[in-house]
């Protein structure tokens, strides 16, 4: 069923509330993705962004969707075909790295909830003007890091954000801090030599201490 702007922005924000930390995943081998899901759940981080970066993606989307306790999503959505095609693979949310009135509307009509891409004040306020008040800050680091995002909580009170792109560990506490920040993406608790050793308790430990940055 087709969704609104308003029911995006809250379902993300839920979604985004789960932990403080959104893994950001590429994947390469399918046959990672179940127990890739199950180390990083077991690590108290439930919502799962799978970026559409490699040809498996949206069969690591698939085989993730029927692992008990995650979210799984779907980020770089870049077209309407990549909305359908996450949407059918059993993405329950989308994340995008900007946003297009195409992509937006595309999201809305296939009832896909996103979190799109803003870096600017300016591009923040078309989105809210649309009815999208829970966005990604990206590229975060590149964009101006926490200092710049923490800038855009008191013009940007209704806005609010998950900041990805460069947060890491040593950063992710000042993103967290913010006023305006729910929780950040980061890549590092699923690193790749983990993912081709097959080293689910070192991604489960990583999701752990991840789980309780910000507290």
């Amino acid at each position: 069923m087709p969704i609104t702007p308003q029911d995006a922005s809250r379902e993300a924000r839920r979604i985004c509330q789960a932990a403080p930390i959104v893994p950001v995943l590429v994947v390469h081998d399918a046959d990672h993705a179940v127990p890739l899901a199950q180390a990083l759940i077991a690590g108290g981080l439930p919502a799962l962004e799978v970026t559409l970066r490699t040809p498996s993606a949206l069969d690591v989307i698939a085989r993730m969707a029927q692992v008990p306790g995650g979210m799984v999503g779907a980020g770089t959505l870049l077209t309407p075909d990549d909305v359908k095609a996450a949407k059918a693979a059993g993405a329950t949310f989308g994340v995008s790295p900007g946003a297009t009135d195409t992509l937006l509307a595309a999201c809305e009509a296939e009832g896909l909830p996103l979190l799109p891409g803003a870096a600017t004040a300016s591009e923040a306020m078309r989105l809210l003007e649309r009815g999208y008040d829970m966005l990604k800050f990206f590229p975060a680091e590149a964009a101006g890091g926490a200092r710049a995002l923490g800038s855009l909580a008191s013009p940007l009170s209704r806005i609010t954000f998950c900041p990805t792109g460069g947060v890491n560990p040593g950063n992710a506490n000042d993103y967290l801090s913010l006023p305006n920040v729910i929780c950040a993406g980061g890549s590092w608790v699923a690193p790749s030599d983990a993912l081709i050793s097959g080293d689910w308790a070192r991604i489960e430990d990583l999701a752990r201490d991840a789980s309780k940055l910000g507290r």
